[in-house]
């Protein structure tokens, strides 16, 4: 993952020479000392920098920003680059957002959001079309964009698929991906239940273990007919639009594909363990197991549901579990979320390590109507640098934290008052989780950073605890081929990929089907659909091009 291309001597000192000039003139910050690292380069053509506002689009539902015009973090980043964010943030789906920006024509100076699925899809779309500004001749001027981008820091099906493809063009920047192995970020993903609640229906999470006894504790919990405030506790619930609920996906089957025993590939939607998946939960829903409005219901509204202590497990990743559920832990001592299980795998070794697909979790783009390209890249390459990647992450140097030892460390004052702020809004309104962090290349968290300077202990302790129990054998990166980055190169890809995209919708009608019958035909549909618009003939052309290589059938969310 280490930048292997050397550093031409000339471009060394001329990326040097304009970074002292730049800071030479940027040393007012409110009494804050941040110094430039040596690698914080900001380049431009050399001429007087004039003030720039750049409308950049954080196409993640559900981020938000401050309530403040400007932050501190803000500021500080106008007086190094000139340049002043004006954000937007998507409320709603990503996918139709990015789709909607494109058939408009309604852009953003600098896009940023999800490195995967349809909003990915829709970037490298845009791409072809030629609507985003081609990177390839620029990066030797912003050194920290071209590091992000080198072959060796991105995962290689990822590279293959939306790096790769433009005939030596380069459109996308990568952000967040781990520059070493110690920056792996895993995010725990899991069902988790408030401990006061498993206490009460006499079930030690730990032994839940199958998805039957999961079926099991989820009933027990139901007919406890437990209460607060007046309101019946639901057995199990998620976040916005369904997240993440259905994770219990990997009980059936390991990945998006599965071997049908011949060392041939499907989709796993034609298998029959996706059968008996969405039958699973089309029981959960019947039987009130599953919050019914899971899938419709916005994320404060699933945060209220939260803070009234009406979810009993909640399926999500551990640092939102804690964020959400922080209010009422504090007033409802012993009520904090704990993990269930591990539960089991379908097909994987009990021994087996956690199959995680880390990588990193943003594609920034500048579309061609972009006012100031110039000035959008001299934003994302000073995020990108060692100084700015500190900067987002833990404040001013100075002024939030001290550099102790080499490291980054919480001044006491700001840890308190981050801590007694249940709401995150005091760091929002310091600049810190507005969206900043997703341009800031690499993830160089514990490697330049320290870890989550603003964790408090019981936040640490609970994730290491957690780590514990769901990872007892570790962790496995997953570098294998995924079948779907394979399949989209197929010639019948663009006539499938409709019917394709139907899947999440179609198992969620499945789910609410009046009868297990009804849910099938919902399914068998979809399949017919999909064979009527190439499916056999993508697979076939995937499995031939798959042969010999190492491919995913496992993997968890991460």
């Amino acid at each position: 993952m280490k930048n292997k291309r050397a550093k031409s001597t000339s471009l060394l000192l001329a990326v040097t020479l304009m970074a002292v000039t730049l800071f030479g003139c940027s040393n007012n910050n409110g009494g804050a000392v941040n110094k430039p690292s040596d690698n914080a380069g900001t380049t431009n053509s050399g001429t007087e920098q004039k003030e720039v506002k750049l409308k950049v689009l954080h196409n993640w539902n559900g981020s938000s920003g401050s309530d403040t015009d400007t932050t501190a973090i803000e500021k500080v980043i106008k007086e190094k680059t000139g340049i002043t964010i004006e954000w937007e943030y998507t409320k709603g789906s990503e996918v139709e957002k990015v789709n909607t920006i494109f058939a408009t024509q309604d852009m953003p100076d600098i896009y940023t959001g999800p490195a995967w699925g349809g909003e990915l899809d829709g970037i490298i779309k845009a791409a072809k079309e030629d609507q985003l500004v081609d990177l390839s001749d620029k990066l030797d001027k912003y050194p920290n964009l071209a590091k992000a981008i080198q072959k060796d820091n991105v995962p290689p099906a990822l590279y293959e698929k939306a790096f790769d493809v433009y005939d030596g063009k380069q459109f996308l920047l990568y952000q967040n991906h781990p520059a070493t192995p110690e920056d792996a970020m895993d995010w725990l993903y899991g069902f988790y239940v408030r401990k006061d609640i498993a206490e009460k229906v006499g079930v030690d999470p730990q032994s839940v273990r199958t998805k039957e006894e999961l079926y099991s504790f989820l009933k027990k919990i139901k007919d406890a007919d437990l209460k607060e405030n007046g309101m019946s506790v639901i057995p199990l619930g998620g976040f916005h639009n369904g997240w993440a609920v259905g994770i219990g996906n990997t009980m059936f089957y390991g990945s998006g594909y599965v071997d049908k025993g011949d060392g041939t590939l499907e989709n796993s939607f034609f298998s029959k363990q996706y059968e008996d998946y969405t039958l699973y939960y089309r029981k959960l829903i019947s039987e009130g197991l599953l919050d019914l409005e899971a899938f419709t219901q916005t994320d404060p509204i699933a945060n209220e549901k939260i803070k009234q202590g009406r979810i009993a497990v909640l399926a999500a990743h551990y640092p939102a579990i804690l964020d959400a559920s922080k209010d009422y832990v504090k007033a409802h001592p012993g009520s904090d979320y704990i993990p269930v299980g591990p539960l089991e795998r379908a097909g994987a070794a009990a021994d087996r390590p956690a199959d995680l697909s880390i990588q990193g979790n943003n594609v920034t783009v500048i579309p061609k109507k972009s006012k100031n390209v110039d000035a959008a890249l001299r934003l994302l390459d000073y995020l990108a640098s060692d100084e700015g990647f500190l900067l987002v992450r833990y404040g001013i140097q100075g002024e939030h934290w001290d550099m102790e030892n080499g490291k980054p460390v919480a001044k006491k004052e700001w840890f308190d008052k981050f801590s007694a702020d249940t709401t995150g809004k005091m760091k929002k309104n310091e600049g810190m989780g507005i969206g900043l962090e997703s341009m800031s290349g690499q993830d160089r968290i514990n490697s330049v950073g320290a870890g989550d300077i603003w964790s408090d202990q019981d936040r640490l302790a609970a994730m290491d605890n957690a780590r514990k129990i769901l990872r007892p054998n570790g962790i496995s990166v997953i570098s294998a081929y995924n079948p779907g980055d394979v399949m989209i190169k197929s010639p019948q890809w663009e006539m499938l990929k409709p019917s394709m995209d139907k899947i999440g919708d179609v198992w969620k009608e499945a789910i609410y089907a009046k009868s297990d019958e009804a849910a099938l035909k919902i399914i068998n549909d979809l399949r017919g659909q999909m064979n009527k618009t190439g499916y056999k003939e993508a697979m076939q052309f995937t499995n031939d091009n798959l042969k010999g290589k190492e491919v995913a059938l496992f993997g968890m969310a991460n």
